[in-house]
């Protein structure tokens, strides 16, 4: 691993395995003029086969001696590096047209992607290298075990492909985990959309806040302002069971009914 110690608190795996990296980079297929950022390149595994086939690539990693690798490694003509938290970077800097992709280490992957969503309207398509559980958790069907909060304002967003399954033995050190690589493509303009986008992300929360319970023990004072019939949707369901459709469409009649 080139002399560098993994460091756990960044989530660090490194991925070694040149068959997984190949795959990887068919699967985002980069052009020459391609506005590509990298979020977490570690030690250039993917880096380096990116930089191949771009003009320019803008790499984003929180550990100082791997960017300081990174900046010594490469001119900054081609490679930009952003010596930061990702969680804490304000995307819009980087303007539209953006492709992002990034082996995302698992205990921020959540936040980030929330995070992503909010400038889904700059970017053409990302690909992320992701805990197998959390990507099957992104694209799963109303009505499967996986089906989740992370699924359904993903997925009013974004469309979304699983790819493949990337082995432990493909990193050093090994993750005690199977990951999966992930494609994610905004939904355009005439997607589905809420009236109140931060009421029905609060619905969702809500509803998946005892996923056990009926929709009616979960919403509380809600229950009563939802067209149930109307919309299709039972109040005896679990969140589990509830489109992404149906969540905006209660979201809506929640709106109508004067809930801010």
């Amino acid at each position: 691993m080139a002399n560098h110690q993994a460091r756990k608190r960044f989530g660090q795996n490194f991925l070694v395995d040149q068959s997984v990296i190949d795959s990887i980079i068919r699967a985002i297929a980069p052009q020459r003029s391609d506005r590509m950022i990298e979020i977490g390149p570690g030690l250039s595994a993917l880096t380096a086969p990116l930089l191949d086939r771009l003009d320019h690539l803008t790499a984003i990693e929180i550990d100082r001696d791997l960017a300081a690798r990174l900046t010594q490694k490469y001119p900054a003509d081609r490679l930009t590096v952003v010596n930061e938290d990702v969680l804490q970077i304000d995307f819009s800097q980087f303007g539209s047209g953006l492709r992002i992709v990034g082996n995302l280490p698992y205990n921020i992957s959540s936040p980030l992607l929330f995070a992503l969503t909010n400038h889904a309207e700059q970017v053409i398509d990302q690909h992320f290298m992701l805990q197998r559980e959390v990507v099957d958790r992104m694209v799963a069907d109303p009505g499967s075990g996986d089906y989740s909060r992370l699924s359904v304002m993903l997925q009013s967003r974004w469309r979304m492909h699983k790819l493949f399954d990337v082995s432990p033995d493909a990193f050093d050190p090994p993750p005690r985990v199977t990951s999966s690589i992930v494609r994610m493509i905004p939904l355009g303009a005439d997607r589905l959309r809420a009236v109140n986008e931060d009421l029905f992300s609060r619905l969702v929360q809500k509803a998946f806040s005892q996923r056990r319970k009926m929709l009616r023990g979960v919403l509380g004072e809600w229950t009563s302002l939802i067209p149930w019939s109307d919309l299709g949707v039972e109040p005896t369901w679990r969140a589990e069971q509830v489109s992404v459709a149906g969540f905006i469409g209660m979201s809506d009649a929640l709106s109508a009914a004067g809930v801010v």
